[in-house]
């Protein structure tokens, strides 16, 4: 419990709510040398208490209800995509240009799922899309001379580092000095008034409108979960960069799928975000800024925003605009090495700074509701992949499974079945419950930009 307690205390909760928080402990859920299995508890329970909090409120209750994390659905929703079938079909999470290469002098691992990212790795190389000509190119190159330049071009590509490389690193540096969760007040609007909720399951987003400008997993779990708890969510993409259809399934549960080129379509935007309640980001930090949209430009033309940011090195340092993913974070931070053996990196069971990091954005979304309730004010809250991973590898203390707890056999007791534009699709039903909360979603995902940019 001291790791659910810790969480929701960075996210400024009252450290005596995590008394309603309980666990069912599952020996095999998540195991790895890192304490996985306790911060991904961690951030689900958060996430729900948040969740039982903010219901509450605005249910007028004479306490918070209480939450049951369950290691089995954790479990099963931190491998949500690996669970996710589409008409019987398993989805592919990486590409084959995504994963760990031999270097002259160590390991890199590049990202190129998305064809913008693998047409730069390739170009830089000077080699066809081959796996063993893009081998057989990096094997003659040094592991940070392929970082550099890859990046340089506009691709991804991590050299691997050991803990105590990464904790010399000035990005690292600059990471462990912030907050797990950044939290901040931007002005001195005037409180938000949420309609009292009636009726059954408690549902504490309702009414809530929230534009959803993120791609890939740790933004979209944190959207996929507002959605479960009843927010309006549009996800808003430029119409030149399509999602991963399966991962659009995989994250859409709940949402609407819009596109949008913030340049020719600016004032359609304005329109979205003139009674927007949360604007939720996850692109690298500046990139929307050139836009007009940072924290500040978004609370100043809509009073009461709540902007959630979340990127994969931080909003600062030397890395602070650089594109990343969970995989290549889990590279740099010294976790790949940590999982890891003699001959070969590893790998988290799951991509865990992700979801987690996902989870404590939604958390800190509710929280930033319950707060406004309160004493209003737009409210700016952070997070970052590479916080998480500090995290995990620093601030949690692992523990012991007990021989009394449940095994965890899989995640079956915790998928679900329906069907929906997409086709049947089998999936992993959220981790985030309390007493009188949603169990589902309440509507299956739809294919990706099929909406109209506007408020239902």
């Amino acid at each position: 419990m001291m790791e659910i307690k810790t969480a929701w205390t960075e996210l400024g909760g009252d450290p005596a709510l995590a008394a309603r928080v309980s666990t069912v402990a599952r020996r095999g859920a998540l195991e790895a040398r890192l304490p996985v299995r306790e911060s991904a508890r961690a951030c689900v329970g958060a996430c729900a208490l948040a969740a039982a909090e903010l219901a509450a409120r605005r249910g007028g209750l004479a306490q918070v209800p209480a939450v049951v994390v369950d290691d089995g659905a954790v479990a099963a929703a931190f491998h949500s995509e690996r669970n996710l079938l589409v008409d019987g079909r398993a989805p592919v999470t990486f590409a084959p240009l995504s994963r760990m290469w031999r270097t002259a002098d160590g390991w890199v691992r590049t990202h190129a799922n998305y064809p913008h990212h693998r047409a730069r790795l390739l170009d830089v190389l000077g080699v066809p899309e081959d796996v063993t000509a893009v081998e057989a190119a990096l094997a003659e190159r040094s592991s940070l001379e392929i970082e550099e330049s890859v990046y340089a071009a506009g691709g991804l590509a991590v050299a691997l580092r050991t803990p105590k490389e990464w904790a010399a690193h000035e990005q690292a540096v600059a990471v462990a000095a912030r907050p797990l969760v950044e939290r901040e007040r931007l002005d001195a609007a005037h409180a938000r008034v949420l309609p009292p909720l009636g009726g059954t399951p408690l549902l504490p987003a309702a009414g809530l409108r929230v534009l959803d400008l993120t791609r890939v997993l740790a933004g979209p779990v944190a959207t996929r979960t507002l959605a479960l708890l009843g927010a309006d969510v549009l996800r808003v993409d430029p119409p030149q960069l399509p999602e991963l259809p399966d991962q659009h399934a995989d994250t859409g549960f709940g949402k609407r799928s819009a596109t949008l080129d913030l340049t020719a379509d600016r004032r359609a935007f304005e329109d979205l975000l003139e009674t927007a309640d949360v604007v939720v980001t996850g692109y690298r930090p500046g990139t929307l800024d050139r836009f007009g949209l940072s924290p500040r430009a978004l609370a100043e033309r809509r009073p009461g925003l709540v902007v959630a940011q979340v990127s994969a090195w931080g909003a600062y340092g030397p890395w602070g605009g650089r594109r990343g993913f969970d995989s290549l974070v889990q590279v740099a931070s010294g976790i790949a090495v940590t999982e890891g053996s003699a001959e070969r990196p590893g790998a988290l069971p799951a991509q865990a700074l992700d979801h987690g990091t996902g989870y404590l954005l939604a958390a800190a979304v509710l929280r930033a509701a319950t707060e406004q309730s309160y004493d209003g004010g737009s409210r700016l809250v952070r997070l970052a992949l590479a916080r998480t991973a500090e995290w995990l590898t620093g601030g949690i203390a692992a523990t012991e499974a007990s021989p009394e707890d449940a095994a965890y056999d899989g995640p079956g007791p915790w998928l679900a079945e329906r069907d929906g534009a997409l086709g049947r699709l089998r999936y992993a039903v959220s981790p985030v419950s309390f007493a009188g909360g949603p169990a589902d979603w309440a509507r299956p995902p739809v294919p990706w930009g099929t909406d109209p940019a506007r408020w239902l």
